[in-house]
């Protein structure tokens, strides 16, 4: 009897579920806002609070995934453990929590497998996909390109933008001229390493995943809870990106998280979300954008259940 398959993404801000079936229909998906690149950014180090609040929803997510025994259990973890000095104590506290086997993944393979999720099912365009991961810690951009699969990571999390350029308040022109520039030198530096980015400017189609996308479709339809057929292949123009982002930056958190639509956990970070994907969209001179739920998790799954594991870097 082929075991069902339970994969745990640990990333910087949330940490997330997704169940299946041996034949790779969805049992059940969750998501936690966890926040575990808290501080790494600046010392190098998963802090215990952080490691406290991700070990707690681990524990949860692996009595979910054991109610569909067998299970085959894996747990992938992502930028802020990659970054971190203390990563063997990370990965020691996640084999414990969650009863499965760990791998921290590196940067390519953060973007292979949102590749893979991302474009499984979308529907049909003339155009290469190219395929925007923003995360907490790190900003994945991946594309098919002469036969081969092209993947970079960048610095460009929610959580590391906001604390390096933007702070926790109200974002002014200054904030806003300093995050930009990150922005601009780290996407030179992707394009620098894969070739095909520049060569592509105007004519992809751009594929926009996880939480700042899902949050900013939200706001756009106004839907006050999750619905995945309401954010899910959505598309969404440059203009709404620029009219989020003008509107939410010069109110609190506290403001922001009150707007139907903004998920919880994610009002503190949303902005500096937008001022990635506003870079992103310019640099590659695109209009639009269509959102995927479908993501890493999706990807890992795949491969897991073909025979693959993945692999610590």
């Amino acid at each position: 009897m082929r075991p069902n398959v339970a994969v745990m993404d640990c990333g910087s801000n949330s940490t997330r579920l997704l169940v299946s079936s041996p034949e790779g229909a969805t049992l059940h998906r969750e998501m936690r806002i966890t926040r575990l690149s808290e501080g790494v950014d600046a010392s190098r180090r998963l802090t215990e609070a952080a490691l406290a609040r991700t070990r707690q929803v681990l524990e949860e997510f692996g009595v979910i995934a054991r109610r569909s025994d067998p299970c085959d259990i894996v747990v992938v973890a992502t930028s802020a453990v990659r970054d971190a000095q203390n990563r063997q104590e990370f990965v020691e506290m996640a084999r414990a929590a969650s009863g499965g086997e760990v791998a921290v993944i590196s940067g390519h393979d953060e973007a292979r497998y949102s590749y893979l999720g991302a474009t499984a099912h979308l529907p049909v365009d003339e155009r290469a996909p190219v395929v925007l991961d923003i995360g907490g810690g790190s900003s994945e951009i991946a594309l098919q390109w002469d036969s081969r699969l092209w993947g970079t990571s960048t610095s460009l999390g929610c959580v590391r933008v906001s604390e390096r350029c933007l702070g926790t308040g109200v974002i002014g022109a200054v904030e806003t001229l300093r995050a930009r520039d990150f922005i601009d030198e780290e996407l030179a530096r992707a394009a620098s390493e894969l070739p095909p980015l520049t060569d592509l400017a105007g004519r992809v189609r751009l594929v926009g995943l996880a939480g700042t996308v899902a949050t900013l479709a939200q706001l756009v339809s106004s839907v006050v809870e999750y619905d995945r057929a309401a954010v899910h292949h959505r598309v969404l123009t440059r203009d709404q990106v620029r009219v989020w982002r003008d509107r939410l930056s010069p109110l609190t958190p506290s403001q922001r998280a009150t707007i139907p639509g903004m998920v919880p956990g994610r009002e503190d970070v949303i902005v500096a979300g937008l001022l990635v994907l506003e870079g992103v969209m310019d640099f590659f001179g695109v209009s639009d954008l269509i959102t995927s739920e479908d993501d890493i998790l999706d990807g890992v799954s795949a491969d897991v259940r073909s025979g693959r594991r993945p692999v610590t870097m």
